[in-house]
């Protein structure tokens, strides 16, 4: 559900809104969670395990956007919809992972403040300082910069990792990269 544009808000912004998350939305509706039928034996372990992984990124990047709303509430009606799709991303990777691997998503501020969010995953080539701490910056702008970080850095990571998984799960992959990516430039350039 559409939130009232602000005052402030310049419709640039809405309409640039509105575009990734039609693509997010259309890429999300495109892929099925079935197993894809061409494949190596080993296929189905790695996807799972892809799926399990960008489900728990999701999760990480999840409990980001709680804990900027939680010190910042006054940007929640900025983020409340960027916050909603990285919800449905969480959703989408786990409906298709292994439920030993993956926690079930809750869209609680209180169970997903308790998640892990160091982005990016454990034993990935990303700098440190991006995965240091969770702790969120006393400026509103610089917590916007932070999660907008985040946002980059996971729709690279997913970027990279499409490229070694098959079909369905790429294509899933491509798509929450895409909204990542969009939701970085909408956290960076949205009230320029």
């Amino acid at each position: 559900m559409p939130l009232p544009p602000s005052p402030r808000t310049r419709s640039g912004v809405r309409r640039r809104s509105l575009i990734v998350s039609a693509a997010a939305a259309a890429a999300l509706a495109g892929c099925s969670t079935g197993s894809d039928s061409a494949g190596t034996a080993g296929t189905p372990s790695v996807s799972m395990r892809a799926r399990a992984r960008a489900a728990r990124d999701s999760r990480a990047l999840l409990a980001r956007y709680d804990a900027v709303l939680a010190v910042h509430p006054a940007l929640a009606e900025r983020l409340r919809p960027l916050r909603a799709e990285v919800a449905a991303h969480a959703a989408a990777f786990e409906e298709g992972s292994d439920p030993a691997t993956a926690s079930p998503t809750s869209t609680s501020p209180t169970a997903t403040a308790s998640a892990s969010a160091s982005l990016p995953a454990a034993g990935s080539s990303a700098s440190p300082s991006a995965a240091a701490s969770p702790a969120v910056p006393a400026d509103a702008q610089a917590a916007l910069a932070v999660l907008a970080t985040a946002e980059r850095t996971l729709a690279d990571q997913r970027a990279k990792a499409l490229l070694d998984v098959p079909g369905e799960l790429a294509r899933l992959l491509a798509g929450v990269a895409a909204a990542g990516a969009g939701h970085a430039y909408l956290l960076t350039k949205g009230d320029k």
